[in-house]
């Protein structure tokens, strides 16, 4: 794939669920660019993923930060900004990113799962979003980048919790767009494809091999594919870009 000119040079990054897939190749990235950046990730279970990602920015000579906080919890999301802004002074980019699925059709979903990637998704992004204007309030600029899916578009049987919340971040994403729009900050979304992350871990082949056949494409994103809308949105050149989605699936969904 062709490197996506960008310069992030002196922003500062902060892309939530980074330490695997869309978000540590989106924080490699912003990285490249220049950007000094915050690895999110949820805790233990992610942290040594997360603090090798830190480890190999910083041998490029990146200035990185694992910080780790559950989105989904108010407390902890303060914490983390306090976090970032004592060691970076601000924020420039802020990333929601942080996401969990898992399979099942919606007579077997307990409510307490259907809330689980609720919280995740939709209420993670609520959070760090609301934490984040102030600091971009301040300095009357900013980017707010958050993932969505083409599913929140199209559907996808076994996946209604999930789809769900990918639709409520496209309309948060949407209205805060018109809050703001005013100001010198954006609130766009990416909706990626079917992508080869770990998040796919646990889906049978023949699955994958039918989200496969519907993609003109003919395979599955790799997270390079996927990257240069990040890229993109965090950049100058998509400031008249508001309350947007861009939607890197292969051909799977035409939005």
């Amino acid at each position: 794939m062709g490197k996506l000119s960008v310069d992030l040079a002196g922003k500062v990054a902060l892309v939530t669920g980074a330490s695997s897939g869309i978000g540590a190749a989106v924080a490699r990235a912003f990285a490249g660019a220049g950007a000094r950046v915050f690895i999110n990730h949820p805790g233990e279970a992610c942290e040594a993923d997360a603090a090798s990602l830190v480890s190999e920015l910083k041998q490029s000579g990146v200035v990185a930060h694992a910080v780790a906080a559950n989105v989904s919890d108010e407390a902890q999301v303060t914490a983390m900004f306090a976090e970032v802004t004592d060691r970076e002074g601000g924020l420039d980019i802020l990333v929601n990113n942080a996401g969990i699925a898992h399979s099942a059709p919606i007579e077997s979903i307990e409510l307490a799962e259907f809330q689980r990637v609720l919280n995740v998704h939709l209420v993670g992004t609520f959070l760090c979003t609301r934490a984040a204007l102030p600091l971009f309030y301040r300095q009357n600029s900013g980017r707010i980048i958050n993932t969505a899916s083409q599913l929140a578009y199209i559907g996808a049987p076994g996946f209604a919790h999930y789809t769900a919340a990918k639709g409520g971040i496209l309309s948060f994403t949407r209205s805060l767009a018109l809050e703001i729009g005013d100001r010198n900050i954006t609130a766009n979304c990416v909706a990626p494809g079917a992508t080869m992350t770990p998040m796919l871990a646990d889906v049978p082949e023949e699955v994958i091999a039918a989200i496969r056949s519907n993609i003109p494409a003919g395979r599955l994103a790799e997270v390079d594919d996927i990257v240069g809308a990040y890229l993109f949105l965090a950049s100058d050149a998509a400031a008249h870009f508001r309350g947007q989605c861009l939607s890197p699936n292969g051909g799977d969904a035409f939005l």
